[in-house]
């Protein structure tokens, strides 16, 4: 047909007909829609347009492959964007942009009726994209949330991309004064520290006081107290609350069946987990008789017991600065070496998470790194560690960075001092932090290096590169020309950390296959097979960020159980408890348990610690069951008991109001903190046998970098508790879903503040307020909604 109207209104009808009768792949729908007449796309319909950018997509990779031009496709593009964006079709849109790589145009195309849809539909992609595409995505969302004014949702994708230039400016753009204060509340949450006087995020004198106090989490104590009165728990509780022995049925203990040393250094810990926060307990808090019967508890410890003793009073005094350090003092001037070093520990876990402007804790611990007696030097470096986890504090460097180089100083310490600075410096790819522990991995001889802190040292190495992806490569391949004891062990370490969370396929299929080989190994050669406990670990902690890849881990943690390696299979434990950080679900609880009477004493040992991680702070009554009956069945092995009775505090830690899950705010945001110290506790567990039930039971308090109150609760303006009903359910995933869903389901409606369970989720259930956060989790600030009008009935 010759070249004009009809000829293009014939083709326009050939590419209608052929969206339903073409054969696949043929693309004839945009053949001839290039060769029709240029009226509106969406005259033909929504199945039309859907079906003509799917091929659409598929040309343009097909060109792009050959070099050959695609500014047709663009304009098409173009053409097709727009009437998805007013047809409440967000995601097809977006995928369009993504698919021809013009992702950017997006912004032009949102406005505020769909604006959320929009970004909750690029932020869900970004777990699904290769890098770099993930992180295009989430800068595309950011920009969109900042060109509409909403300040909250911007900074929680700045703090997904994890770049500390985007969270200042980001923090910087917001300009109402309350809102930058629930702004504040996001960033202590995180564990970011921020420096209001700067030029950047400078906010005006009045505002500097309390914005000073948010985000340093100076309140954190007074309102997790609140919470505890307003739920009336306050009262002390005292490990054979725990325990519940007149519960167990069959084989109860009898008589002395465990070493009372093992026994009162297990109550210590289910004692500062239980109260946890709380400021007060009947061991160690308690008024003193006559006879000074509370010192004497961290007495009743030998040796490394009472460190782990009075650093428990830490604990249980944890993020009250001046009532902790007041209860601390007397312990520091001690001739005790064991005392010393657990109140130095102790310190830094009453400051963790909460910065005072007065600098405490390190001036009270920085004299003690030095310390002559090594026990004393292993406590400061611990106390330094948690006290300023995430401040990026310089000081801390030139106190550890020494200690980490120097050759004569034992592994040991060395290895603790690389977690610390880890800890500090955490994601921050710290240049001389980073030089350090390569030199000191490269001059120590190899005995050395098979030791467990010499691990410390690979895991110190990776908190700095965590989540940070593609950064980590140069640093990968010094790893490689390293010792071969610890080698291959450093690589996956590196590996694993940069890319936890991402849910990048390709490296838990890398890690798969370590975690699948077969290696012969000696009596003296255990350190060829080190690298596959770290490689399980890592598999959970890649998977850990969605739902779907966390299901598809477990049932590759299953096969690992069946075929593996034992070395391999020591490792599933701690990867389930990975994917499920204080969520005891029916399904990983189950097979936890047993596991936990596996034949295989390192299975055995592991499991018991994962059920205390899955049910942290939970007071699950099936998992504490599940417990209980495991302290009878080991009631002859101390140190299987011991674990079992840690396991039984964790889940009972802070009275059920504390969580160690490093997630937050609806499960999108990841501490980088809060996960460094899970992963202490966890990497512990390799080498159960020297560490927690050895001498260093003390890692066990890493966790405190983890734990945080799993709380919503409403403020005033003026940051008082403001009491207001709230419907708390079980949360729905609305991500493409068309209209308004429901975002909860099976709810009940409390007065806040209401306690949040993994996979809840909480909406106002009054019109009176309008919260400043989309989230409602944490501390979330109300203001007076002015159209609203109060009901006669």
């Amino acid at each position: 047909m010759p070249a004009g109207d009809n000829g293009r209104s014939l083709a326009d009808v050939i590419s209608i007909m052929a969206s339903t009768c073409a054969a696949p792949g043929d693309r004839e729908t945009l053949k001839y829609r290039l060769l029709g007449s240029p009226g509106e796309i969406g005259d033909w319909g929504h199945e039309y347009v859907r079906n003509l950018a799917g091929e659409i997509s598929s040309e343009h990779h097909e060109r792009q492959a050959e070099g050959k031009p695609v500014d047709d496709l663009l304009g098409l593009a173009g053409q097709i964007v727009p009437y998805h964006m007013t047809h409440n079709a967000e995601p097809e849109a977006v995928d369009l942009l993504i698919e021809v790589d013009r992702l950017e145009l997006l912004s032009q195309y949102v406005d505020a009726g769909n604006c959320r849809r929009t970004c909750l539909y690029l932020t869900s992609c970004s777990s699904y994209l290769p890098e770099p595409d993930d992180m295009a995505v989430l800068r595309t969302a950011h920009a969109i949330y900042l060109k509409m004014g909403l300040h909250h949702d911007a900074l929680r994708v700045a703090l997904w991309i994890n770049e500390k230039e985007l969270i200042d400016s980001t923090f910087a753009a917001c300009k109402d004064p309350l809102e930058k204060k629930q702004l504040g509340y996001l960033l202590a949450r995180q564990g970011v520290v921020m420096d209001l006087e700067n030029g950047i995020t400078i906010v005006s004198e009045e505002e500097l006081p309390a914005m000073q106090d948010i985000v340093s989490n100076a309140r954190l104590s007074e309102h997790f107290l609140e919470l505890a009165r307003d739920l009336d728990v306050m009262e002390p509780k005292v490990p054979e609350d725990v325990y519940k022995m007149h519960l167990v049925d069959g084989r109860a203990p009898s008589g002395r069946a465990m070493d009372s040393a093992y026994q009162n250094l297990a109550s210590t810990f289910v004692n500062a987990f239980v109260n946890a926060g709380f400021g007060q307990d009947k061991l160690i808090t308690a008024p003193a008789d006559g006879d000074g019967n509370q010192v004497q508890w961290i007495f009743k410890n030998k040796d490394h017991g009472k460190t782990s003793a009075a650093a428990s009073l830490g604990m249980i005094m944890m993020w009250d600065v001046e009532g902790g350090l007041t209860h601390l003092d007397r312990y520091l001037y001690t001739t005790d070496h064991h005392v010393k070093a657990g109140a130095l520990l102790a310190i830094g876990m009453v400051n963790c998470g909460v910065h005072n402007e007065h600098d405490p804790a390190y001036a009270l611990i920085f004299e003690d790194v030095n310390h002559d007696e090594p026990t004393v030097q292993i406590g400061a470096i611990m106390g330094l560690g948690l006290a300023y986890a995430g401040t990026c504090k310089e000081e801390i460097e030139e106190l550890l960075v020494p200690l980490v180089m120097d050759p004569n100083i034992s592994i040991e310490l060395a290895g603790f001092a690389a977690v610390s600075l880890g800890l500090v410096f955490t994601s921050t790819c710290h240049q001389e932090c980073i030089e350090a522990i390569l030199q000191a991995l490269m001059t120590r001889p190899a005995q050395q290096l098979s030791t467990p802190f010499a691990k410390m040292l690979c895991l110190g190495l990776g908190f700095l590169f965590l989540r940070k992806q593609e950064v980590v490569e140069a640093t990968l391949e010094i790893a490689k020309t390293l010792n071969e004891v610890i080698s291959k062990y450093c690589q996956v370490v590196l590996d694993t950390m940069a890319y936890a969370g991402t849910g990048n396929v390709l490296k838990v299929q890398e890690l798969l296959a370590l975690c699948g080989e077969h290696i012969e190994t000696t009596s003296n050669s255990g350190w060829k097979v080190a690298h596959q406990g770290p490689a399980v670990l890592g598999v959970a902690l890649l998977a850990m960020a969605e739902d779907l890849g966390g299901r598809m881990a477990h049932r590759a943690l299953e096969h690992l159980l069946q075929y593996a390696e034992p070395s391999v299979r020591s490792a599933v434990p701690l990867a389930i408890a990975m994917l499920n950080v204080s969520n005891p679900d029916i399904y990983p609880t189950d097979i936890l348990s047993r596991l936990s009477h596996d034949s295989d004493g390192e299975v055995a040992k592991c499991a018991i610690v994962a059920l205390g991680i899955i049910g942290a702070g939970t007071n699950n009554a099936r998992l504490a069951g599940i417990l209980r009956n495991l302290s009878s069945y080991y009631y002859k092995d101390q140190k299987m008991l011991f674990l079992v009775r840690v396991a039984q505090g964790l889940v009972y830690m802070g009275k059920g109001l504390i969580s160690v899950s490093p997630y937050h705010t609806d499960r999108q945001l990841l501490s980088g903190v809060s996960l460094a110290g899970l992963l202490c506790v966890l990497y512990a567990c390799f080498d159960i046998k020297e560490t927690l039930t050895g001498k260093h039971h003390y890692i066990l308090y890493y966790l405190v970098t983890a734990m945080k109150p799993r709380y919503l609760m409403t403020l005033d303006e003026a940051g008082k508790m403001l009491p207001v009903p709230a419907r708390v359910g079980t949360a729905v995933d609305v991500v493409a879903q068309a209209g308004r869903p429901k975002t909860i389901t099976g709810f009940q409606t409390h007065t806040t503040p209401v306690l949040l369970a993994v996979g809840e989720r909480a909406e106002l259930a009054t019109e009176k307020y309008i919260p400043l956060s989309p989230i409602l989790e944490g501390l979330v600030i109300l203001k007076r909604n002015p159209e609203y009008v109060e009901s006669n009935e």
